[in-house]
């Protein structure tokens, strides 16, 4: 079995998880937050903006391991409050829609949380992707 991981944000996590492990053809990818490369919040109380940064961390995790969007077959969207993402979703899935640059065609499970790992994130996207 080849194994390869990356880690490519400073934060508190940066230590104890990596962003994305490759695992033959597999790439699973740890839950990407709205934070820049220093692990700061991008995007504090608007949820599109963070929809926006969690999908530019997929994209460049995915990069990282010669991978790109349309590689992923699984998605779960990890929300602090369905009700406003629910409220808010052609546009949030229209962001989604640019980031994959098209309609994506991948399993995808959306899921209520009390909180996520950084008080601020209002969402997390985890990826399962294949080469």
């Amino acid at each position: 079995m080849n194994t390869e991981k990356v880690v490519l944000r400073n934060g508190p996590f940066k230590r104890l998880i990596n962003d994305g492990v490759k695992v033959d053809n597999w790439i699973y990818l740890s839950g990407q937050l709205s934070v820049d490369a220093n692990g700061q919040t991008v995007g504090e109380n608007d949820i599109a903006e963070q929809v926006r940064m969690a999908y530019q961390n997929v994209k460049t995790t995915l990069n990282s391991f010669g991978a790109d969007m349309p590689h992923i077959v699984e998605e779960t969207l990890f929300v602090t409050d369905i009700r406003n993402f629910l409220s808010r979703a052609d546009e949030l899935f229209a962001i989604r829609a640019e980031a994959y640059g098209e309609d994506p065609q991948v399993a995808q499970t959306l899921v209520e949380v009390v909180a996520l790992g950084v008080s601020t994130s209002m969402i997390e996207i985890k990826c399962v992707a294949r080469l």
